[in-house]
């Protein structure tokens, strides 16, 4: 019954016009995600990676990039896929996010970027409803149907922001200064 409702919303233009827009598309393992552009703030080559201890797996530390700091999170850990070795494609996807005390800036680790699309609102629908409690798709905007693929639209700001990875750097920030 709810997937019939979200299907109607679709049809209806219920939220998905304002998911239409410029998407970076990028490969992980067999899949291809997306991000909005406007978040993307460049693309660059994996570099020396500094390990922070303490945290999570899909965490792999920081780099410095033009003297800034910038917290490294490998994607394909974070959404339970095989790890893999990094060959020429790899790269870094450094996006902002808005936080409480402002924005910061987070690189996405990823087996390859593909393109910028153009998404219309009729190639985009809702993420799918899988009848359980335990699958959590907070992190999907949407699935757009592009040349009879799928590409996964990610929600950015749940995959890192203040509700995802970056919570994990407040606490310990939290800590450090605590102690």
């Amino acid at each position: 019954m709810e997937a019939v409702e979200g299907t109607e919303n679709v049809e209806s233009g219920g939220g998905m016009k304002d998911l239409e827009g410029k998407y970076l598309t990028f490969t992980l393992a067999s899949e291809e995600y997306g991000v909005g552009i406007l978040q993307v703030r460049e693309i660059i080559g994996v570099m020396e990676i500094t390990a922070v201890p303490q945290t999570a797996s899909y965490i792999k530390g920081v780099i410095n990039l033009r003297g800034q700091i910038i917290p490294i999170l490998e994607l394909r850990i974070k959404f339970g896929m095989e790890p893999q070795g990094y060959d020429d494609r790899t790269c870094i996807i450094v996006v902002e996010v808005q936080q409480e005390t402002g924005s910061v800036q987070v690189g996405m680790l990823v087996d390859s970027v593909s393109e910028v699309l153009n998404i219309l609102e009729e190639q985009i629908e809702p993420p799918p409803v899988f009848g359980s409690t335990t699958l959590d798709t907070d992190n999907i905007l949407g699935m757009a149907k592009i040349k009879g693929k799928v590409k996964i639209l990610l929600n950015i700001d749940k995959v890192i922001g203040k509700e995802g990875v970056l919570s994990q750097f407040e606490e310990m920030a939290g800590q450090k200064a605590s102690g």
